[in-house]
């Protein structure tokens, strides 16, 4: 079996956060979504698990870190173009999300970042490989 990752994120609202995602396109894995959690697909091996604030504090004993004020992980996803980068975002502003930094063009790559609606940030870049220094 191949090496998975499942980045685990508390969510205040459980619907409204799957319906933000699925508007940027983002499928949802039945067999490991409940009432309780949501098991967001982003790529083949790698997932986030969308918990309520209730079921993620069982599996911590910290504070679950209030994202307005605090930055409790920065989440970065590739993506295969730069039009892919600003649609990405552009979606998640349409859907509720807010724009986390303006974009930054470095040449041999470009990204962006939006907040989901808990306060998450979600960095999007694309890298040109032809172009990136040695």
């Amino acid at each position: 079996m191949a090496r998975q990752i499942y980045v685990n994120l508390p969510v205040r609202d459980l619907p409204r956060t799957r319906a933000f995602f699925s508007a940027l396109g983002f499928t949802f894995e039945p067999k490991f979504s409940n009432d309780d959690a949501a098991c967001m697909v982003i790529a083949d091996n790698i997932f986030a698990m969308l918990l309520v604030e209730p079921f993620f504090r069982s599996f911590t004993r910290k504070t679950i870190c209030n994202t307005g004020e605090s930055t409790e992980v920065l989440i970065c996803l590739s993506c295969e173009s730069r039009a892919e980068v600003k649609e990405l975002v552009a979606k998640a502003v349409a859907a509720g999300g807010r724009i986390a930094r303006e974009d930054k063009e470095h040449g041999f790559m470009y990204e962006h970042a939006f907040e989901d609606l808990d306060g998450h940030t979600w960095e999007l870049v694309y890298m040109d490989p032809d172009a990136a220094p040695n």
